[in-house]
């Protein structure tokens, strides 16, 4: 391949916005057959400090972990989550557009639906694979990994998107899907292997290994949720972790499941309109495909 012509390719690749669907708001609608207002709970009716929110709705408590000293100091960023319904943790896309590199802040996006409290999602358009499921509408239904189901019950699982389908998804109950990986607890302990795991297999993105930036989701019960956002690659700061210590931190927080989702510049939390992490220790978002969030 010719540079010009490699420089075409990495550019539709990895810059040009592919939209598939314009105005997700409305396909939305129009798939469910209601219209979901961003806000589910009265600002009036809501309690928020600094690191908490309660509401009919949710309960959030933010808290920041630091470990370590020196070359060696991590700094992470948890929030514990109970919902009374699995349906109010929702998914909202980059530009209101679903397709491949369309990309928003998470704290734009975030704005953009009201949010009280928002992590990034799995960055679904950076790739063309993987089982799409938001909101409980299908998006994609390209198995191709280890994927993340949350059920309108409010339970949480891991699952191969290879041996199922978007419909069999949503037919059991499936709200959201995120598509990245590894899972990185089963039963409460650490899975074996998380640390050769290859998401993707296109340019710059064979491996997630060493001391990097990380969000993933851990699972202590229905509807009992804990997120986490270990900040990374600032010495002194945050020197982020590997996929076992990852694993540990969430296995420490009392989760029984975890998953790892897109972490890098990526990972990012958002509360109550403010960022929470320091990403890279520079204070900067990278934009995103979507996001995670809880309304307020």
């Amino acid at each position: 391949m010719c540079l010009a012509g490699a420089t075409a390719w990495a550019l539709d690749r990895f810059v040009i916005e592919h939209v598939e669907i314009a105005d997700v708001s409305a396909y939305e609608a129009a798939q469910t057959g209601t219209v979901t207002t961003s806000t589910t709970t009265s600002a009036s009716d809501a309690l928020v400090t600094d690191t908490t929110y309660e509401s009919d709705d949710a309960s959030i408590t933010i808290s920041t972990v630091t470990t370590g000293s020196g070359e060696a100091t991590v700094t992470y960023y948890v929030a514990d989550v109970t919902l009374t319904d699995a349906t109010v943790l929702r998914s909202a896309f980059a530009q209101d557009a679903f397709g491949e590199n369309i990309t928003e802040n998470t704290s734009d996006i975030a704005a953009d639906n009201d949010a009280v409290f928002a992590i990034n999602g799995d960055y679904y358009g950076f790739r063309s694979t993987g089982i799409v499921i938001r909101n409980g509408v299908v998006y994609r239904d390209e198995g191709a990994r280890e994927g993340l189901a949350f059920y309108r019950d409010g339970h949480v699982e891991v699952y191969d998107e290879t041996t199922t389908t978007a419909e069999e998804l949503l037919a059991a109950g499936v709200w959201n899907t995120l598509s990245f990986g590894p899972a990185l607890l089963e039963d409460g302990q650490v899975v074996d292997g998380i640390e050769d795991v290859e998401v993707d297999t296109n340019v710059g993105n064979h491996s997630i290994q060493g001391d990097q930036p990380r969000t993933a989701i851990g699972v202590i019960d229905d509807n009992h949720l804990v997120f986490v956002v270990v900040d990374g690659r600032s010495t002194g700061y945050s020197a982020g972790v590997d996929m076992t210590e990852l694993a540990q931190i969430m296995a420490d927080l009392g989760a029984t499941t975890a998953y790892n989702i897109d972490g890098g510049g990526s990972s990012t939390m958002v509360f109550d309109g403010e960022l929470v992490n320091n990403p890279l220790g520079k204070g900067t978002e990278r934009g995103t495909s979507d996001i995670l969030y809880i309304a307020g």
